[in-house]
Parts: C-alpha cells; structure tokens; sequence
C-alpha cells in the first residue's frame, strides 16, 4: 500500500477581494488615519499652549520681581493716568537723585515700558492686554492690622501724596493659530513704598 499526499490547486480555492471588499477596507484605514491625525493635532497643540502658558507666566514673574523692587524703593507717587487705552504710573525716590521711573502701558503696543531718566528704555512686559493699579493708604488699625483705604481726600478725588501701596494687576495672551487658547495669564501684585513717611 502506498499512501502519498496529493496536493492540488483549483482555481475556485483561489479568489481575490471584491470592489466592495476594497471600498469597505480604504474606508476603514481612512477613518483610522483621520482619528490619529486628530489626536496628533490636539496634542501638538496642547504642547504649544503649555509651553506658551509656561513662558508668559515666566516673563510676568520676571517682570514682577524687577516692578517690586524698583518701587519698594520709591518715596513718592508723583503722577498717574490708570483710565483709557495709555495708561502710566510714576514714582521716585527723594533719597536719590534721577529716581524717577515711569511705567507706561499702551494697548495698541501691547507692551509695559519703565522709563527712567539716563537709562534706556525697557520693556518689562510684551503681549500685555491689560495693566491696571489703585493707589491706597496704608492706615495702622490699633490691633495692629493695616487698613488700605484708597488714596483719596476728603472730596473723593485721588491724592498721591497718601498713596502708600500700589495694588497692581496684568494680563497677558499669546495668539495660536490665529485664537487665544489657553495661553492667558494673570499676574497681581500690592507693593508698598517703604521710604514714603
């Protein structure tokens, strides 16, 4: 007896896919890719705002820092415009002479600019949509607590010879993609002038 193994090939056994077949697997793999494009988008941008976020929120503290020490060291308010589209605040040091500093806003430039006289120019703050601060007195309360009142004389008007504390407040945005998202940042700070009597 002889046993073999017969292998036999019949063109029935061998087909190809249908063009339905083919139409139902392109729209799969596409439907696949554009998901995973999507997602690849999202993070992308997600990265982009994060890093965004990361760096004005580094720039305002810098700026804050720099802000806070100039003015601690000021004795005086001198002039202020905190209304409209420019807005500015100078202060100085009467123990020091060329002391002035004047901090200037404009919207349209979007920028926080300290001028101070000798010195050049020099932006503290760019991509600035917003910059706005109050002038208080700064009034011992006999528990030992300080009361902030606002910098104004008996008529309601404001007077810088009583401000004592500048509260101040920014904010800042970066456009991505033509849309701000996620990006915006919002710094404040309440600054005392330790030289003022």
């Amino acid at each position: 007896m002889k046993c073999g193994v017969r292998f036999s090939r019949s063109r029935a056994s061998v087909q190809a896919m249908s063009l339905v077949e083919l139409m139902i697997a392109l729209t799969i793999g596409l439907i696949v890719l554009t998901a995973a494009g999507v997602i690849w988008i999202f993070v992308l941008q997600s990265f982009v705002a994060a890093g965004n976020y990361a760096d004005l929120d580094s720039k305002s503290r810098v700026a804050v820092d720099v802000m806070m020490a100039e003015i601690r060291e000021s004795s005086s308010v001198v002039g202020f415009q905190n209304n409209g589209s420019n807005k500015w605040l100078f202060v100085t040091n009467s123990l020091e002479a060329n002391s002035g500093i004047r901090y200037s806003w404009d919207s349209g430039s979007r920028m926080l600019v300290r001028q101070r006289s000798g010195d050049p120019d020099r932006a503290y703050l760019t991509e600035c949509d917003a910059w706005d601060f109050q002038l208080f007195q700064r009034t011992p309360h006999p528990s030992g607590v300080y009361v902030f009142y606002p910098a104004t004389n008996v008529l309601g008007a404001n007077d810088v010879t009583l401000a004592k504390l500048i509260n101040m407040s920014w904010r800042c945005s970066r456009s991505f993609l033509g849309q701000k998202r996620n990006t915006e940042n919002v710094q404040t700070a309440q600054v005392v002038l330790r030289n003022k009597q």
